[in-house]
């Protein structure tokens, strides 16, 4: 095993189990419970603020990036505020659900740079990948239902 380590089984599996309660809500959106979206908003900014943290950790063994990559790695979180006060300020769940699928989307880009320079451990892509599309599809799907 290389010094950047591995993404391991448990943490796939683990990983996978994460998209469990999302799928849930949607479906659970789809009977057409009426504050289902609330816990899809929730998940969603939960996770994406996760992602920073993760973002955070990896930023430490970065060396001269660290400074520009801990700045980046706070976005998620702030990200999630906006999204948070934008959900509460306007109730108007559709747009914010797609607005935060998209923006974990877009995490994977930040994702390719720490794997692409040897930050991430081996793997990662194979693991962010499906779980980004997975959760942030699974967001936008719930905005299209509320909206």
């Amino acid at each position: 095993m290389s010094e950047r380590g591995r993404v391991g089984p448990v943490a796939r599996a683990l990983g996978f189990a994460g998209l469990l309660p999302q799928a849930a809500a949607v479906v659970w959106m789809i009977m057409g419970e009426p504050d289902a979206w609330l816990i899809v908003t929730v998940y969603a900014l939960v996770i994406l603020s996760f992602l920073g943290g993760m973002w955070w950790a990896l930023a430490m063994r970065a060396g001269a990036a660290q400074p520009v990559l801990v700045g980046i790695s706070v976005v998620p979180s702030l990200a999630a505020a906006g999204f948070a006060i934008a959900a509460a300020v306007t109730w108007d769940s559709g747009w914010v659900l797609v607005a935060i699928g998209v923006a974990i989307l877009l995490t994977l880009l930040v994702d390719r740079w720490f794997a692409r320079n040897g930050i991430a451990p081996e793997g990662w892509m194979a693991l962010r990948v499906p779980l980004s599309i997975g959760l942030g599809g699974l967001t936008i799907v719930a905005g299209a239902l509320a909206g």
